[in-house]
């Protein structure tokens, strides 16, 4: 299936991780990254250790909190999560498009200028051009994500009036929701009272009672909550007329192209982004120190179902539960009440991943999840992973530095260098046709026991540069045998080169091309 066909789960844009190390120096850990990972596959991210793929995968899931950039997530819609930041947007939509205005305007009249320079003099120019460019395009993309080609209309009062209104009738929403959440857990645990009342010959008249009581508390709660969505279905139907009224503005249809109904997790508050830890989780590298010593399997596996609310406290059908994703991920039922120090590597990356899919999520980020184990190990736990992702639907990003693995597991494969996505291509293209020159050097460090390989291993020479002060244009230019002038001053855009392989390279591979 061509990625075209796949739906978007994370588009992450421009996404920047610096980390201070004195009064004006960073460590730039990752400096405008844009993939796209599509749901149900997995994206595989090999580098040099230091090229900042872990950082990238925290920042992904905002346990560091991203520097700049967009991270947009498809598994939720703006209704669901009727964040903060899209309120704040609809009551300054005037604003924001003077803004949208005038930034265009400032990077029109650079790009302009810039056309009529020499070659040597655009080198200089160059930075300051894509700057401007990013410019632009975000104050854009913070308004027209949320309201697309309305933005185009001739007054924006009306616009923002419906919106407000759609917004506030999601967040009474999510309210009730959450509400219904509470009834039904103690509508489960009311269930339950009746049933072992029955079994055990209790009081079955008062448990029925109460499991009555909490029914039509639950029956009000349900009715409360179709009255809301009957609301926000005629909000709905209010903006739909008005995209009907506005559609033939000058620029709507382009602005409308950006219309989306996913949410930018790097702008959410935290107890925004708290509540959608169950979507988005992380397995460790380290299967020993990733793992509290004090606390049971048990209690490990079950700590994210008491954080959600999935269940209460000591209730038995989490038992059932925490035993059932064990046997998922290969744990015996009897490994329940052990601690950590009594099981294997190989024993506890299987608790650390049966922690992180107990909560049914739909993304994860596996960072150097094999890398700390044996060899035999890794192939068991690779396939352990390659079975869950089938049958829950997972997508995963998957970090190593080992590249016979990530071609293994990969759908497809992202190679970071020094803070940058450097190439990105399907697994298969990417050893049959690397285009960057780390890409290639990566390749040809790889060691074989093939008697009728030609080639031997060749070591990529040169230290990594500082990523406080990296180097000007490609950054890899200082250990690049093809570097001409042009890669020591301007820094290389990605492009698509074959079909679905994209490059960010002043020369490439042009043996490796057809």
């Amino acid at each position: 299936m061509e990625n075209n066909e796949k739906k978007i789960l994370l588009q992450i844009s421009n996404l920047k991780q610096y980390f201070p190390v004195g009064k004006h120096s960073f460590v730039k850990a990752n400096d405008g990254i844009s993939i796209d990972i599509y749901e149900g596959e997995t994206f595989g991210l090999v580098g040099e250790s230091g090229c900042g793929k872990s950082t990238l995968g925290r920042s992904i899931l905002q346990l560091y909190k991203q520097t700049d950039g967009r991270t947009m997530y498809f598994g939720r819609s703006i209704d669901e999560i009727a964040p903060k930041y899209a309120r704040d947007t609809f009551r300054t939509l005037t604003k924001r498009r003077e803004l949208m205005r005038t930034t265009k305007e400032k990077y029109e009249a650079f790009q302009a200028e810039y056309d009529k320079k020499t070659e040597q003099e655009q080198f200089a120019m160059h930075d300051e051009l894509v700057r401007l460019k990013k410019e632009a395009n975000d104050a854009m993309l913070d308004v027209t994500t949320l309201i697309g080609g309305l933005i185009a209309a001739p007054d924006l009062k009306v616009i923002e009036k419906v919106f407000l209104e759609e917004y506030d009738i999601s967040k009474e929403l999510r309210s009730a929701e959450g509400q219904r959440v509470s009834i039904q857990l103690d509508l489960d645990d009311a269930a339950y009272a009746v049933r072992k009342a029955k079994e055990n010959g209790g009081n079955e008249a008062a448990a029925q009672a109460k499991l009555d009581k909490v029914q039509a508390r639950m029956d009000a709660c349900n009715e409360k909550i179709d009255g809301i969505n009957r609301r926000i279905e005629v909000v709905h139907g209010k903006i739909a007329e008005l995209r009907r009224q506005y559609c033939n503005e000058p620029g709507y249809a382009e602005f409308e192209a950006h219309h989306s109904n996913g949410i930018d997790l790097a702008r959410l508050t935290y107890s925004e982004m708290r509540g959608l830890r169950s979507d988005l989780q992380l397995i460790f590298q380290d299967p020993y120190s990733s793992l509290n010593a004090r606390m049971t399997v048990g209690q490990i596996i079950g700590e994210g179902m008491l954080a959600h609310r999935y269940f209460r406290r000591n209730d038995d059908r989490m038992k059932d539960e925490i035993i059932r994703v064990m046997d998922e991920c290969g744990l015996a039922p009897y490994f329940l009440h052990r601690y950590p120090h009594q099981f294997s590597g190989g024993q506890r990356q299987r608790i650390g991943i049966a922690r992180s899919l107990a909560l049914k999520p739909k993304f994860v980020v596996c960072d150097e999840a094999v890398s700390a184990l044996d060899v035999s190990i890794q192939a068991q736990i690779i396939n352990l992973l390659q079975d869950l992702k089938e049958k829950q639907n997972l997508t995963y990003l998957f970090i190593t530095h080992d590249l016979s693995v990530v071609k293994y597991i990969s759908d497809r494969i992202g190679v970071m260098y020094l803070g940058n996505m450097v190439e990105m291509a399907p697994s298969d293209d990417i050893f049959a046709h690397p285009l960057h020159p780390y890409t290639e050097a990566l390749l040809n460090a790889i060691p074989t026991t093939d008697e009728n390989q030609e080639k031997t291993p060749e070591v990529l020479e040169g230290d990594i540069p500082s990523p406080v002060n990296p180097p000007k244009g490609c950054k890899f230019h200082t250990r690049c045998k093809y570097c001409t002038e042009i890669c020591t001053q301007v820094t290389p855009q990605m492009r698509e080169v074959r079909p679905n392989h994209m490059v960010a390279c002043h020369h490439i591979l042009e043996a490796n091309k057809d």
